[in-house]
Order: C-alpha cells, then structure tokens, then sequence
C-alpha cells in the first residue's frame, strides 16, 4: 500500500467523523409550501377538535381549544402568512407546539412526515422573498423547498 493511498484513506475516515448537527422537524403543507417545524416544540397533532370563536382577535386567531383542561390558541398558519382562506379538509389538522412554555396550535393543510435535517445545509431566506414568520430553508431531494418555521416569531407576533 503507497502513502498516497494511506492518506486518502485517513482524509476520508476523519471527514466521515466530522460532527454533523442535525435536527428533527415534522415537515407540513400550508398553501402548497413545504414548511417545517422543529420537532422540539411539537406536543402532538390532532384532529377533528372543535374550536371555540374568541372575538375581537386577528382574522388568523381562530380561537381557542380546551385540550385536557389547557386551554390553547389556534392561529391558521395559511392566513397569518397572508394566504388566503380555504375550506378545512379531512387532511387539515392543529399541531400543537410548546413555544418557551407558551402553548399554542397552528391550523395546517396536511402534515407530511418527520425529517432528520443537517443544520449547515438549510440556507437564509432570499431578501425578495422574506417572511417573518420563516427562518430559513433547504432543497430536499425530491426538488422541493422546505421552509422553516421561526417559533419564536410565531408568538412574539401572534
């Protein structure tokens, strides 16, 4: 065996070694947009639960739910992102998330799967293209985007 080959074969070792940061997102469609979600904050995803009207709140503010006794906030993601209403379907659900100990549920057209994510590949939003509520976003390889939904934002403004 040559050094050369000795060399490409350390050189290889050490990248397969070097520490990747990947994180966990369930990925959702809201609007024919891939976005996902860290799956950090998600509590669970339901279904099929009745939402009760609050007045005087946004349009995206649905209302609230009592889930086990917490009452919890539902914003429609479509139209906090200013996309417009659609009628829910059998694929619409809440994912409720846990934001820095704020609970809060966002309405989605239909959740997809979970997803292990590398962090260094998910790039800033182009400047033309910005959106609050958006931290970032990656090619998956089925040629589509994946957004990233910022949690922190979501609150902040909600």
């Amino acid at each position: 065996m040559s050094a050369d080959t000795v060399n490409t074969a350390a050189n290889e070792a050490v990248e397969v070694a070097a520490p990747v940061s990947t994180e966990r997102f369930l990925t959702f469609s809201s609007d024919g947009l891939n976005i996902g979600v860290s799956t950090n904050y998600v509590i669970e995803i339901i279904t099929n639960h009745a939402i009760t009207m609050v007045p005087l709140v946004p349009d995206y503010v649905k209302g609230i739910i009592n889930l086990r006794g917490q009452i919890i906030p539902i914003i429609d993601i479509r139209l906090r992102m200013g996309k417009p209403s659609i009628e829910y379907t059998s694929s619409t659900c809440i994912i409720v998330l846990n934001i820095n100990s704020v609970y809060i549920g966002i309405i989605v057209d239909a959740v997809q799967q979970v997803m292990d994510i590398d962090q260094s590949k998910i790039s800033p939003v182009p400047v033309e293209n910005q959106q609050e509520l958006i931290s970032g976003m990656i090619s998956s390889s089925e040629r589509s985007v994946i957004l990233f939904l910022d949690c922190e934002q979501l609150v902040q403004t909600y």
